[in-house]
């Protein structure tokens, strides 16, 4: 039988299992294009304002860093790239990840690929029907992100390219992707592996861009930025990711032949002889299940943090330059460097919501794999193992948050010289905690009572929040549809005078749909 045999059933199948997932990756991906084409459009509609904005950029190495190749800066559609590519590339990077990984390592481990390989299906289906959908995944973002670019008026020649363009990217990070899933024993460790890799892309891009242009080359990032779509339009580099494409899959294919099924090539070390003490209590246990991803996170959003507080002293030159941008910013032009924190620190805080919404759904995934039952047959209560979870992804996004502050104080502290700034821009970001908590409440509620819906309620509404902090103002949507978002009743500090009326009425209505959600898992059946 050939190893490739079931190739097609298997694609089949996962294109099936990825209709509902899917196409939210691609409407977010047209989503982000087409907003950042229409604003970019709106500012800067005149020769001489994308001649003043270029010139301000140019002189700041943060934005440069942020975004992109000067280059980029000379014409209207160039400027959109600058300003969106490196973060649709992330988010199509981080689609393929998951999509290779889901169906390959995920499969394996959790005993599905074992009954799919009991069939007539060859040792590199898997992994090849894999790597096909998100070749048809890349694909479709290409169609999506050229059609929204231009759709909204941008040149079709360069939109083209740069649907390839954020195309070949996603496809240097699925084949990546397809060596992790052999390399390494679980899903966890393979998304760590290539979400670092997706963050090195990220800063290698940065500092070709700021400095030594070689550095960009060595980032599938700077490949797809490189090629200047509506600046240039240059289609030679797209063979470079396609050229390492074909050699990670090579590479994926020959050491897939050279493991055991379920196992890795860097196996799971030797634990200890007897446990820690820690893991004799639920507390313990979710914290060991969670640790990795929660110092991930907090060390993420604290470079973040980092990269925006950098530029929160040059931000008042850059508004007086660009007085359209002030629009964006919650207290507009009338105390611009405190606006923009307010602004990027509600955006760390969405971040670290997010990362609490994955620890609480990772209670959810516990039970659903069959993991928690052996916990639950000891004297250990339901209260007492979802308390764990949820203890420590309460806590974790609390050390995300204050993470992201820390950051911000710590890099614009330096450019002005004033180390308090840490101290302060720390606590400024803790305002935003108990609409985090709000979320992480909404989580657990959905798990005690809609179990099957917790996953999708939850993420809407984080992305409901995404919506409504970024672009209620820009939309103009009325203010009920912005009451729904729990940061919208919390002081945007600096910009706000800080009470504590708001955070305590945040934080008690938090607590009381925990205390809900924990009755709903009392009284529902376990494991469904």
């Amino acid at each position: 039988m050939s190893t490739a045999a079931g190739t097609g059933v298997l694609l089949r199948f996962m294109l099936r299992q990825e209709r509902r997932g899917l196409p939210w990756w691609l409407i977010g991906s047209g989503l982000l294009v087409g907003y950042q084409s229409v604003g970019s459009q709106n500012l800067y509609d005149t020769p001489e304002a994308l001649a003043e904005l270029r010139e301000t950029m140019t002189g700041n190495a943060a934005m440069l860093a942020m975004s992109g190749p000067e280059r980029l800066l000379d014409t209207i559609g160039g400027e959109v790239v600058f300003e969106i590519f490196g973060f649709l590339a992330i988010v199509v990077g981080l689609m393929n990840m998951f999509l290779v990984g889901r169906h390959t390592r995920t499969d394996e481990e959790t005993g599905r690929g074992e009954l799919i390989r009991s069939t007539r299906t060859g040792r590199h289906a898997p992994l090849i029907a894999a790597l096909l959908l998100a070749g048809i995944a890349d694909l479709a973002v290409a169609v999506v992100v050229f059609g929204a670019a231009a759709g909204t008026g941008l040149p079709v020649g360069g939109s083209v390219l740069l649907g390839a363009a954020t195309a070949s990217v996603g496809v240097a990070f699925a084949c990546l992707t397809g060596v992790a899933v052999q390399v390494f024993e679980n899903p966890r460790s393979v998304y760590g592996a290539v979400g670092i890799a997706i963050g090195t892309a990220f800063v290698l891009r940065a500092a070709g861009d700021i400095g030594n242009a070689a550095w960009s080359w060595l980032s599938p990032i700077g490949w797809g930025q490189r090629t200047f779509p509506y600046a240039g339009d240059r289609w030679w580099p797209l063979l470079l990711p396609l050229a390492a494409g074909v050699l990670l899959v090579g590479l994926a294919l020959i050491l897939l032949d050279r493991r055991d099924f379920g196992d890795g090539l860097l196996p799971y070390r030797a634990g200890r002889a007897t446990a820690s003490w820690a893991l004799g209590s639920p507390l313990g246990l979710a914290w060991r299940l969670q640790r990795g991803s929660i110092i991930g996170w907090a060390a993420g959003l604290l470079v973040l943090g980092i990269a925006y507080g950098s530029f929160a002293d040059s931000v008042e030159e850059y508004v007086t330059d660009n007085p359209e941008v002030a629009q964006y910013f919650p207290g507009g032009a009338a105390d611009v460097v405190n606006s923009y924190l307010a602004l990027v620190i509600v955006i760390c805080a969405l971040l670290a919501a997010a990362s609490a919404v994955a620890g609480a759904m990772r209670a959810r995934h516990e039970e659903t794999s069959g993991r928690a039952e052996p916990v639950l047959a000891t004297k250990v209560s339901r209260r007492a193992w979802l308390g764990g979870h949820v203890t420590v992804t309460l806590a974790g996004s609390a050390v995300a948050v204050a993470a992201a502050g820390l950051g911000h104080g710590l890099a614009y502290g330096i450019a002005i010289s004033d180390p308090d700034q840490a101290l302060r821009l720390t606590g400024v970001a803790l305002v935003q905690l108990p609409a985090v908590w709000l979320v992480v409440a909404v989580a657990v509620l959905a798990i005690g009572w809609l179990p099957r819906a917790a996953a999708a309620v939850t993420w809407t509404l984080i992305g409901y929040c995404a919506v409504i902090t970024m672009f209620a103002d820009s939309f103009d949507l009325p203010g009920w549809v912005r009451q729904a978002s729990p940061f919208i009743h919390l002081p945007q500090a600096p910009l706000d005078t800080v009470t504590a009326a708001p955070l305590l009425i945040t934080t008690a209505v938090a607590a009381a749909l925990l205390a809900t959600g924990f009755a709903g898992l009392a009284h529902r059946d376990f494991g469904y």
